[in-house]
């Protein structure tokens, strides 16, 4: 089974995210690139089905600039046979990425696209079913169970309240929701073997973006807390300030 993943490298979640003086980006020194989380899903189940079907390749593509090799290489490490960086900036401007991917994997060989529901910087949820659009395939988002049957994929997908299962032909685009499964860790042989696998480069065809930035604001500061009073006593005046000022009763 031949699988493509859609991968995005993201600021750690634990940084501390400024923008920059003229308000239309955000300050990116010092920061440290992981993988998506969301991706990580992805990256599991594209290896656990390629295993399991006995053959087959796994090629780990992700758009962006000087952030994508070391996120190619984490995902080389835990499994992935090759990747792709496609060189360019990325945007706010989800199917401007979406084209520079589309772009990158029409033609291949596949049987399936995985990728996560959405990156955790942007959090547009719009990359996966975009590519599928521009690729004229099926898509399916929200994934937290895949069965497969008979050249087809039995998906469980989260909607408010439950869960829906749909069926689609391959190949399509799949994308994961946290629950899929339990990504694995990058054994030390994985970081090693991760070193000689390869990373093609090729230049991305974004076209033009339809987005623009118009101001990037700081994360205001949470306000000072308040002590109403001690034990049962501080109860009513509690109450009162969730009516009156929360305004949540």
């Amino acid at each position: 089974m031949n699988i493509y993943l859609l991968l995005k490298a993201v600021a750690d979640s634990e940084a501390t995210i400024r923008p920059t003086t003229d308000g239309k980006a955000v300050n990116l020194d010092g920061i440290t690139w992981v993988l998506n989380p969301f991706d990580e899903f992805a990256v599991e189940e594209a290896l656990k089905m390629r295993d399991a079907a006995g053959s087959g390749e796994v090629v780990a593509v992700s758009y962006g600039g000087e952030e994508v090799p070391k996120v190619l290489r984490n995902a080389l490490a835990m499994g992935v046979d090759r990747g792709i960086h496609v060189k360019g900036a990325a945007t706010f401007d989800a199917l401007a990425t979406a084209r520079a991917l589309a772009n990158a994997v029409k033609g291949q060989s596949f049987d399936l696209i995985l990728c996560g529901k959405s990156a955790i910087d942007l959090d547009n949820h719009g990359v996966g079913v975009m590519v599928a659009e521009l690729l004229d395939l099926p898509s399916v988002s929200v994934v937290v169970k895949i069965e497969q049957k008979a050249g087809k994929l039995l998906c469980e997908r989260e909607v408010e309240g439950g869960l829906v299962v749909v069926e689609t032909p391959m190949p399509c685009v799949v994308c994961a929701q946290k629950g899929l499964n339990e990504p694995r860790y990058a054994s030390l042989k994985g970081i090693m073997a991760a070193k000689k696998k390869p990373i093609d480069e090729v230049e991305g065809n974004a076209g033009e973006s339809q987005v623009e930035v118009i101001e990037i604001q700081p994360k205001p500061q949470r306000q000072a807390g308040q002590i109403l009073g001690q034990g049962v006593d501080a109860i009513p005046a509690l109450i009162q300030k969730l009516r009156e000022e929360a305004k949540v009763l």
